[in-house]
Protein backbone atom coordinates (compact mmCIF):
# COMPACT_ATOMS: atom_id res chain seq x y z
CA UNK A 1 0.00 0.00 0.00
CA UNK A 2 1.13 3.84 -0.88
CA UNK A 3 0.58 6.40 0.87
CA UNK A 4 -0.40 10.39 -0.56
CA UNK A 5 2.19 12.96 0.97
CA UNK A 6 0.10 15.09 1.79
CA UNK A 7 -1.79 13.24 3.99
CA UNK A 8 0.99 11.80 5.51
CA UNK A 9 2.38 15.24 6.08
CA UNK A 10 -1.13 16.54 7.38
CA UNK A 11 -0.99 13.67 9.79
CA UNK A 12 2.31 14.43 10.88
CA UNK A 13 1.65 18.10 11.55
CA UNK A 14 -1.39 17.88 13.25
CA UNK A 15 -0.08 15.32 16.15
CA UNK A 16 3.09 17.37 15.99
CA UNK A 17 1.19 20.61 16.71
CA UNK A 18 -1.76 19.91 18.59
CA UNK A 19 -4.56 21.19 16.06
CA UNK A 20 -5.76 21.46 12.28
CA UNK A 21 -4.98 25.29 12.92
CA UNK A 22 -1.79 25.38 13.40
CA UNK A 23 -0.75 22.56 11.15
CA UNK A 24 -3.02 24.14 8.54
CA UNK A 25 -0.49 27.30 9.16
CA UNK A 26 2.63 25.24 9.00
CA UNK A 27 2.02 23.51 5.53
CA UNK A 28 0.19 26.59 4.30
CA UNK A 29 -3.12 25.39 3.36
CA UNK A 30 -6.88 25.90 4.82
CA UNK A 31 -7.67 24.36 8.18
CA UNK A 32 -10.37 22.35 5.83
CA UNK A 33 -7.94 21.22 3.71
CA UNK A 34 -6.32 19.58 6.48
CA UNK A 35 -9.19 18.17 7.86
CA UNK A 36 -10.03 16.80 4.21
CA UNK A 37 -6.02 15.46 3.90
CA UNK A 38 -6.52 13.50 7.44
CA UNK A 39 -10.52 12.35 6.26
CA UNK A 40 -8.89 10.84 3.01
CA UNK A 41 -6.22 8.79 5.06
CA UNK A 42 -8.74 8.01 7.63
CA UNK A 43 -11.00 6.58 4.46
CA UNK A 44 -8.04 5.12 3.00
CA UNK A 45 -6.34 2.72 6.21
CA UNK A 46 -10.32 2.09 8.13
CA UNK A 47 -10.88 3.94 10.98
CA UNK A 48 -9.59 7.38 12.97
CA UNK A 49 -5.96 7.86 13.48
CA UNK A 50 -6.49 11.41 15.23
CA UNK A 51 -8.24 11.87 18.72
CA UNK A 52 -10.56 15.56 18.00
CA UNK A 53 -9.18 16.99 21.13
CA UNK A 54 -7.44 19.96 22.70
CA UNK A 55 -4.40 18.97 21.83
CA UNK A 56 -5.18 16.40 18.49
CA UNK A 57 -3.50 13.29 19.94
CA UNK A 58 -2.44 10.04 17.63
CA UNK A 59 -4.13 6.44 18.16
CA UNK A 60 -1.57 3.94 18.47
CA UNK A 61 -1.98 3.22 14.47
CA UNK A 62 -1.98 6.82 13.99
CA UNK A 63 1.57 7.34 15.96
CA UNK A 64 3.15 4.52 13.48
CA UNK A 65 2.15 6.44 9.96
CA UNK A 66 3.03 9.54 11.57
CA UNK A 67 6.38 7.78 12.75
CA UNK A 68 6.56 6.56 9.29
CA UNK A 69 5.86 9.96 7.59
CA UNK A 70 9.04 11.21 9.51
CA UNK A 71 11.43 8.15 8.60
CA UNK A 72 10.06 8.86 4.92
CA UNK A 73 11.05 12.45 5.03
CA UNK A 74 14.59 11.90 6.80
CA UNK A 75 15.60 9.00 4.14
CA UNK A 76 14.43 11.42 1.80
CA UNK A 77 16.85 14.36 2.86
CA UNK A 78 19.48 12.32 3.22
CA UNK A 79 19.31 10.89 -0.42
CA UNK A 80 19.28 14.61 -1.39
CA UNK A 81 22.23 15.23 1.04
CA UNK A 82 24.35 12.38 -1.04
CA UNK A 83 23.20 13.61 -4.61
CA UNK A 84 24.03 17.58 -3.34
CA UNK A 85 20.07 17.99 -4.26
CA UNK A 86 18.47 21.32 -2.76
CA UNK A 87 15.62 20.03 -0.40
CA UNK A 88 14.28 21.58 2.97
CA UNK A 89 15.94 19.57 6.65
CA UNK A 90 13.73 16.64 8.01
CA UNK A 91 12.63 16.79 11.63
CA UNK A 92 13.90 14.45 13.65
CA UNK A 93 12.05 13.65 17.17
CA UNK A 94 14.33 12.64 20.21
CA UNK A 95 13.55 11.58 23.33
CA UNK A 96 16.04 13.22 26.17
CA UNK A 97 16.65 12.95 29.65
CA UNK A 98 16.85 16.56 31.32
CA UNK A 99 19.79 16.27 32.82
CA UNK A 100 21.84 15.56 29.72
CA UNK A 101 20.26 18.35 27.76
CA UNK A 102 21.33 20.26 30.78
CA UNK A 103 24.97 19.53 30.50
CA UNK A 104 26.17 17.94 27.86
CA UNK A 105 24.19 16.89 25.16
CA UNK A 106 22.97 20.05 23.52
CA UNK A 107 26.57 20.59 21.55
CA UNK A 108 25.83 16.96 19.76
CA UNK A 109 22.95 18.82 17.62
CA UNK A 110 25.26 21.07 16.05
CA UNK A 111 26.28 21.48 12.55
CA UNK A 112 23.67 18.43 11.43
CA UNK A 113 20.62 19.45 8.46
CA UNK A 114 17.81 18.68 10.68
CA UNK A 115 15.58 20.06 12.60
CA UNK A 116 15.45 18.67 15.96
CA UNK A 117 11.91 18.31 18.24
CA UNK A 118 12.80 16.71 21.48
CA UNK A 119 10.75 15.20 24.11
CA UNK A 120 12.04 15.40 28.22
CA UNK A 121 11.74 12.28 29.89
CA UNK A 122 13.33 10.42 32.39
CA UNK A 123 16.17 7.96 30.99
CA UNK A 124 14.40 5.28 32.69
CA UNK A 125 11.02 6.09 30.65
CA UNK A 126 12.76 7.30 27.58
CA UNK A 127 12.81 3.95 26.11
CA UNK A 128 8.64 3.72 26.19
CA UNK A 129 9.04 6.49 23.14
CA UNK A 130 10.58 4.18 21.09
CA UNK A 131 8.71 1.29 21.48
CA UNK A 132 5.44 3.59 20.88
CA UNK A 133 6.71 4.52 17.69
CA UNK A 134 7.05 8.11 18.85
CA UNK A 135 10.72 9.09 18.63
CA UNK A 136 13.13 7.89 16.04
CA UNK A 137 16.15 8.23 18.80
CA UNK A 138 16.44 8.63 22.47
CA UNK A 139 18.79 8.40 25.07
CA UNK A 140 17.80 5.85 27.37
CA UNK A 141 18.86 3.91 30.69
CA UNK A 142 18.51 0.72 29.08
CA UNK A 143 21.13 -1.42 27.56
CA UNK A 144 18.83 -4.24 25.80
CA UNK A 145 18.27 -2.61 22.32
CA UNK A 146 14.18 -1.75 21.95
CA UNK A 147 12.95 -4.14 19.23
CA UNK A 148 14.08 -2.30 15.83
CA UNK A 149 16.84 0.03 17.00
CA UNK A 150 20.28 -0.44 17.46
CA UNK A 151 22.07 0.44 21.32
CA UNK A 152 25.37 2.23 21.58
CA UNK A 153 26.65 2.77 25.26
CA UNK A 154 27.43 6.23 25.97
CA UNK A 155 28.66 6.06 30.01
CA UNK A 156 27.38 6.94 33.44
CA UNK A 157 26.15 10.32 34.77
CA UNK A 158 27.62 10.84 37.73
CA UNK A 159 25.28 12.41 40.81
CA UNK A 160 26.27 13.93 43.89
CA UNK A 161 23.87 14.10 46.54
CA UNK A 162 24.38 17.85 47.75
CA UNK A 163 22.18 20.58 49.83
CA UNK A 164 23.22 24.05 51.26
CA UNK A 165 25.69 23.80 54.41
CA UNK A 166 22.65 26.04 56.42
CA UNK A 167 20.72 23.17 55.03
CA UNK A 168 23.00 20.66 56.28
CA UNK A 169 23.86 22.09 59.75
CA UNK A 170 19.73 22.68 60.11
CA UNK A 171 19.84 18.58 59.51
CA UNK A 172 22.48 16.63 59.20
CA UNK A 173 24.60 18.38 62.72
CA UNK A 174 24.46 14.87 64.19
CA UNK A 175 25.26 12.71 61.05
CA UNK A 176 24.33 11.74 57.83
CA UNK A 177 21.59 9.15 58.83
CA UNK A 178 18.49 7.50 58.58
CA UNK A 179 16.79 9.61 60.76
CA UNK A 180 18.22 12.77 59.54
CA UNK A 181 16.53 11.69 55.93
CA UNK A 182 12.94 10.78 56.99
CA UNK A 183 12.97 14.57 58.54
CA UNK A 184 15.11 16.34 55.48
CA UNK A 185 12.93 17.81 52.61
CA UNK A 186 14.09 16.01 49.69
CA UNK A 187 14.00 17.19 45.91
CA UNK A 188 12.27 14.93 43.27
CA UNK A 189 11.88 15.98 39.77
CA UNK A 190 8.26 14.29 39.19
CA UNK A 191 6.59 11.46 39.78
CA UNK A 192 8.85 9.26 37.69
CA UNK A 193 11.72 10.43 39.33
CA UNK A 194 13.72 7.53 41.59
CA UNK A 195 17.22 8.51 41.88
CA UNK A 196 17.02 10.02 45.32
CA UNK A 197 15.18 6.93 46.40
CA UNK A 198 17.45 4.63 44.85
CA UNK A 199 20.37 6.19 46.09
CA UNK A 200 18.50 6.10 49.68
CA UNK A 201 17.59 2.49 50.06
CA UNK A 202 21.46 2.06 48.57
CA UNK A 203 23.27 3.73 51.33
CA UNK A 204 20.73 3.08 54.24
CA UNK A 205 19.33 -0.18 53.41
CA UNK A 206 16.11 1.13 54.06
CA UNK A 207 13.79 3.03 52.33
CA UNK A 208 12.89 6.32 54.20
CA UNK A 209 10.05 8.32 53.24
CA UNK A 210 11.17 11.86 53.24
CA UNK A 211 9.01 15.06 52.41
CA UNK A 212 9.62 16.21 49.27
CA UNK A 213 9.54 19.18 46.74
CA UNK A 214 8.46 18.63 43.17
CA UNK A 215 10.68 20.43 40.54
CA UNK A 216 11.11 19.53 36.82
CA UNK A 217 14.54 21.67 36.31
CA UNK A 218 17.79 20.31 36.23
CA UNK A 219 18.97 24.16 36.94
CA UNK A 220 16.11 24.46 39.37
CA UNK A 221 17.68 21.58 41.53
CA UNK A 222 20.81 22.91 41.45
CA UNK A 223 19.71 26.09 42.87
CA UNK A 224 17.07 24.68 44.91
CA UNK A 225 19.73 23.08 46.65
CA UNK A 226 21.68 25.77 46.97
CA UNK A 227 18.99 28.32 48.29
CA UNK A 228 18.14 25.46 51.49
CA UNK A 229 15.03 24.48 49.84
CA UNK A 230 16.53 21.19 50.20
CA UNK A 231 18.77 18.59 48.95
CA UNK A 232 19.14 16.13 45.99
CA UNK A 233 20.89 14.42 43.81
CA UNK A 234 22.65 16.93 41.37
CA UNK A 235 25.27 15.77 37.95
CA UNK A 236 28.37 16.08 39.31
CA UNK A 237 29.42 18.73 36.50
CA UNK A 238 26.99 20.92 37.27
CA UNK A 239 27.74 21.25 41.16
CA UNK A 240 31.37 20.68 41.15
CA UNK A 241 32.10 24.66 41.18
CA UNK A 242 29.60 25.08 44.14
CA UNK A 243 31.30 22.07 46.34
CA UNK A 244 34.71 23.84 45.45
CA UNK A 245 33.54 27.03 46.71
CA UNK A 246 31.60 26.01 49.49
CA UNK A 247 27.88 27.06 48.01
CA UNK A 248 26.88 23.25 48.33
CA UNK A 249 27.85 20.10 50.43
CA UNK A 250 28.07 16.73 49.87
CA UNK A 251 25.82 14.59 51.64
CA UNK A 252 27.98 11.44 50.92
CA UNK A 253 31.15 12.59 48.86
CA UNK A 254 32.30 8.51 49.13
CA UNK A 255 28.67 7.49 47.41
CA UNK A 256 28.29 9.06 44.57
CA UNK A 257 25.40 7.71 42.11
CA UNK A 258 25.98 6.74 38.70
CA UNK A 259 23.77 6.49 35.79
CA UNK A 260 24.34 4.58 32.15
CA UNK A 261 23.32 5.85 29.62
CA UNK A 262 22.43 4.50 26.05
CA UNK A 263 21.99 6.12 22.69
CA UNK A 264 19.08 3.94 20.91
CA UNK A 265 18.29 4.64 17.18
CA UNK A 266 15.48 3.00 14.82
CA UNK A 267 17.52 1.21 12.14
CA UNK A 268 14.93 2.34 9.24
CA UNK A 269 16.75 5.70 9.75
CA UNK A 270 19.71 4.90 11.76
CA UNK A 271 21.86 5.39 7.74
CA UNK A 272 20.10 8.79 7.32
CA UNK A 273 21.51 10.07 10.92
CA UNK A 274 24.88 8.03 11.14
CA UNK A 275 26.63 11.83 11.61
CA UNK A 276 24.47 12.70 14.92
CA UNK A 277 24.90 9.45 16.45
CA UNK A 278 28.94 9.81 16.01
CA UNK A 279 28.15 13.75 17.48
CA UNK A 280 26.54 11.96 20.11
CA UNK A 281 28.66 9.48 21.29
CA UNK A 282 31.92 11.75 21.12
CA UNK A 283 30.36 14.69 23.11
CA UNK A 284 29.17 11.44 25.84
CA UNK A 285 32.58 10.34 25.52
CA UNK A 286 34.14 14.07 26.78
CA UNK A 287 31.39 14.07 29.53
CA UNK A 288 30.44 11.15 30.99
CA UNK A 289 32.03 8.65 33.04
CA UNK A 290 33.61 5.51 30.88
CA UNK A 291 31.74 2.36 30.85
Amino acid sequence: MSFDPSQLSALDAVLRLGSFDAAAAELYVTPSAISQRIKALEDRVGGARVVRAAPCTATPAGARLARHAGEVRLLEAALARDLELPGTPARLRLAINADSLSTWFLPALIGHDLLFDIAVDDESHSADWLRRGEVSAAITAHARPVQGCDAFALGRMRYVATCAPGFYERFFADGVTTEAFARAPMLQFNAKDALQHDWLRRITGQAPTPPLHRLPSSQGFVDAARLGLGWGLNPEPMVREDLAQGRLVALRPDQPQEVALHWQVNRLVAGAVTGLTAAVRRAASTALVPV
